[in-house]
């Protein structure tokens, strides 16, 4: 049988979950009591709502016309809301962006859930929308479709006079004529594949660093001539992703409040036995408690202890997305410090303040007991945020009951949902747009279109202005701009400006040493980073001994703040001299053995070469982070070599290896090893090596966790959701399911018996008429 129409069909399953604890483990047991002490049975059934007599107004739950929503709103006082468009002018918004126009282009998730089933979530429905504001009022009038025919469209970046559409599973580039798509390229056939909606790459933030980055994805890409180069990175956040002024990332998952980089985007994602680094993917703000101002019991694990408090109000995060470093100049200054943060199922958006101190980030939740925005409707479904170049910040309202994806859905959810007619209406959407009160309506539109003119914007107060100028002086490659880019950076006191100008050189290709060694010497700590930052694209044969002179200074002289900057360079340096990086490193670590920013930087450079850096290292503490943190990537990486030959895996099961590679390995990992606050691991765990059936049976109809695995207890806050089955999709075929469990029971550390279509199928069989995941207790009697 030929099986590469299924392996096609499983490239174009947006809704299927990656196998085998993927995505994430949520907490739920066989019977739990709820916020009042009632029973529950499996995922909420047979639980009844606490009866609250003040709730019953809320549980009506009507729909709320798009002129009646600000009054269900609670906002920051000093502030205002109004609505900018509503339907049938925006449908189910996710992404949006602002031309130089003023106008907003908007990926249009219309297929999203039709019903608690999810049923038809697969038509080609979706749209890309442009709405323009023709008569000055502040509100778009004209709406014109770009593109159409879509399947559950979710980003959008604009690059070199063209469109980045993400369409899962592909990453498409439409050149724009007159408004109009032209031929399509494919610039990513693998982009978003497999997974469910809520657990696709999405995002396509164009940083400062000219570099196109992604949540939920370890893949960033970037336009060269005709051509697109993609390159790994960090892997980073669920859904959403921001910068701050230098460049650094933050992003979220559901459970999470605000995670991010300490450092560039660009640096230590080298060494694949490196399980966690430090400085990245770290919990900038580690309180996730919540505000709202209704009940929710709509969400998915509402009958459970600890999700909802005696008001039925959820507690903490469980939805959070579309984070936003606000970066406008209209708020007053003590905000843009802040990254704001939706939570669609609370109907709310949190504000967190960022305390700068060097490469550390600390944060905290700007208020308790309250929120920036929040509402009574619980149609308000905020899943994305933007700046824009009139300094307001802008709300993305999905404007729909149904927010949480079929894979997921409680029976518990689903008598929600049923109970207060959260299905219907589907095509609503609306665009908020907040601005501090009497603030002067400030334009749309970008009037600049000279060098000299774009090069001014570059010092722009308006981080939406900035961004733009650098990213039309780099598309239209305006290379009549260098020497004033040159002129400005070396005599600007302007930290924001100075970034700007260089990294727009960068892009040019026409940034120098001479633009980079001064930074070195400067007080600021803004502008070390940054000379790390571009020290990549200039370091050459010919100038490598003058850098290696400048880090030696700054090691001579213990500035420890760029330590691991300094590590991460080693990267770079090895190609020329690799006898100067592996010195500079075993200095590095002997100097701050206890450092775990420092070590993780250094190990990140060893792939392969820990045992001897640890046998070199003259330190005396066997307890202390850099050794502690080596013999972890040492025994991480005995665990890949002891591995079977990939390619013989794969050749003896194609199947198996294409299914993993492509879906399971996105929250598990390349290593088998799991990915912190995505998945347990695969490698090495008694579920995987143990009963071939219960595995198979787990890989067929899901699970729900807690479940320990490698004696280690998995379950919320730190991984979140169930693991679905795949046995349900007939599209599956026995053969494939029975190469993937085969290909992980060999893998790694593991040697398992393969497994047979034969079993698989019998098991398929056997249970039949099971609609539900297995708790762990359920597994020991059902097999």
């Amino acid at each position: 049988m030929n099986d590469r129409p299924n392996r096609r069909r499983i490239r174009s399953l947006f809704l299927l979950i990656p196998v085998l604890f993927t995505t994430t483990l949520y907490y739920c047991k066989t019977a739990q009591k709820g916020p009042s002490g009632q029973t529950a049975g499996k995922d909420g059934e047979g639980y009844k709502r606490p009866d609250i007599p003040w709730m019953k107004d809320f549980l009506k739950s009507p729909v709320v016309a798009a002129g009646q929503s600000l009054k269900e709103f609670t906002l920051e006082e000093g502030f205002e809301i109004s609505l900018v468009a509503s339907e049938p002018m925006v449908q189910t918004p996710v992404a949006m962006l602002f031309d130089a126009r003023g106008r907003m282009w908007i990926a249009e998730m219309t297929g999203y859930m039709p019903d608690v089933s999810g049923t038809g979530e697969d038509r080609p429905n979706g749209r890309i929308v442009i709405l323009e504001d023709t008569d000055s009022d502040g509100r778009p009038d004209r709406r014109k479709i770009f593109l159409d025919s879509l399947v559950l469209p979710r980003s959008l970046c604009f690059v070199d006079n063209g469109l980045l559409v993400a369409e899962p599973p592909n990453l498409w580039f439409y050149p724009i004529e007159n408004d109009r798509p032209g031929k399509r390229t494919l610039v990513d056939s693998v982009y978003a594949v497999g997974g469910n909606v809520e657990h696709q790459p999405n995002g396509l933030l164009r940083t400062v660093d000219n570099w196109i980055y992604n949540a939920k994805s370890a893949k960033r890409y970037r336009r060269y001539g005709d051509g697109w180069k993609i390159e790994n990175t960090h892997f980073r956040g669920q859904w959403g992703i921001s910068q701050d002024n230098q460049g650094r990332l933050y992003y979220n998952h559901n459970s999470a409040n605000v995670l991010g980089d300490n450092f560039l985007p660009g640096f230590g994602h080298w060494n694949a036995n490196q399980k966690r680094l430090a400085g990245y993917n770290n919990p900038i703000v580690a309180n996730n408690r919540v505000y709202p101002i209704r009940p929710t019991p709509g969400v998915n694990r509402g009958y459970m202890p600890g999700i909802l408090d005696d008001s039925l109000r959820l507690v903490n995060f469980t939805a959070a997305c579309g984070p936003l470093v606000y970066r406008g100049d209209l708020f007053d200054p003590a905000y843009r410090t802040s990254v704001f943060v939706p939570e669609p199922s609370a109907n709310l958006i949190k504000r967190n303040i960022i305390d700068e101190q060097g490469f550390r980030t600390p944060g905290r939740q700007a208020y308790t007991g309250r929120e920036f925005l929040a509402s009574t409707d619980e149609r308000f479904r905020p899943v994305a945020l933007c700046d824009a170049p009139d300094g307001a910040m802008y709300v993305l309202d999905m404007a729909r009951g149904i927010i949480q994806h079929k894979t997921y859905v409680t029976p518990y959810l689903r008598g929600e949902i049923q109970e207060r007619s959260l299905t219907n209406p589907l095509n609503n959407g609306r665009i908020y747009k907040i601005t501090p009160k009497g603030a002067v309506s400030r334009p749309l539109a970008v009037n600049a279109d000279t060098d000299a003119e774009l090069v001014a914007l570059l010092g722009h107060a308006n981080g939406w202005i900035r961004d733009h100028a650098q990213q039309t002086l780099v598309d239209q490659k305006r290379l009549g701009s260098v020497p004033a880019l040159k002129k400005v950076a070396a005599s600007s006191k302007n930290e924001i400006e100075i970034i700007h100008c260089l990294w727009t050189l960068e892009g040019l290709g026409k940034i120098s040493t001479e633009e980079v060694l001064p930074l070195y010497d400067s007080r600021s700590y803004r502008m070390r980073a940054m000379a790390f930052g571009l020290t990549a694209s200039v370091l050459d044969k010919n100038n490598f001994r003058t850098f290696e002179k400048i880090w030696s200074k700054l090691l001579a002289e213990n500035q420890t703040d760029v330590f691991p900057y300094l590590a991460f360079s080693m990267h770079a340096l090895s190609g020329y001299d690799p006898v100067f990086a592996a010195d500079m490193l075993k200095k590095l670590a002997e100097k701050q053995p206890d450092d775990a920013f420092t070590a993780g930087a250094v190990i990140s450079n060893l792939e392969g070469k820990e045992e001897k850096f640890l046998q070199a290292l003259q330190v005396s503490d066997t307890a202390s982070i850099i050794v502690r943190q080596l013999n972890a990537a040492i025994q991480n990486g005995i665990s890949r070599a002891a591995s079977q030959s990939k390619a013989m895996l794969a050749s003896q099961y194609p199947l198996g290896a294409e299914f993993y590679n492509t879906i399971c390995q996105t929250c598990h990992g390349a290593d088998g090893n799991g990915i912190p606050s995505l998945a347990p691991p695969l490698n090495q765990s008694e579920w995987v090596n143990g009963r071939k059936d219960i595995l198979t049976g787990i890989v067929l109809f899901g699970l729900t966790g807690p479940v320990t695995v490698n004696k280690r207890l998995y379950q919320a806050p730190e991984i979140s959701g169930d693991m679905p089955g795949i046995g349900y999709d007939p599209a599956i075929s026995n053969e494939q399911i029975a190469q993937m469990l085969s290909y992980i029971r060999k893998s790694w550390q593991n040697n398992a018996e393969p497994v047979s279509a034969g079993e698989v199928e019998a098991l398929r069989k056997k249970f039949s008429g099971r609609e539900k995941a297995f708790t762990t207790s359920e597994l020991e009697q059902a097999f």
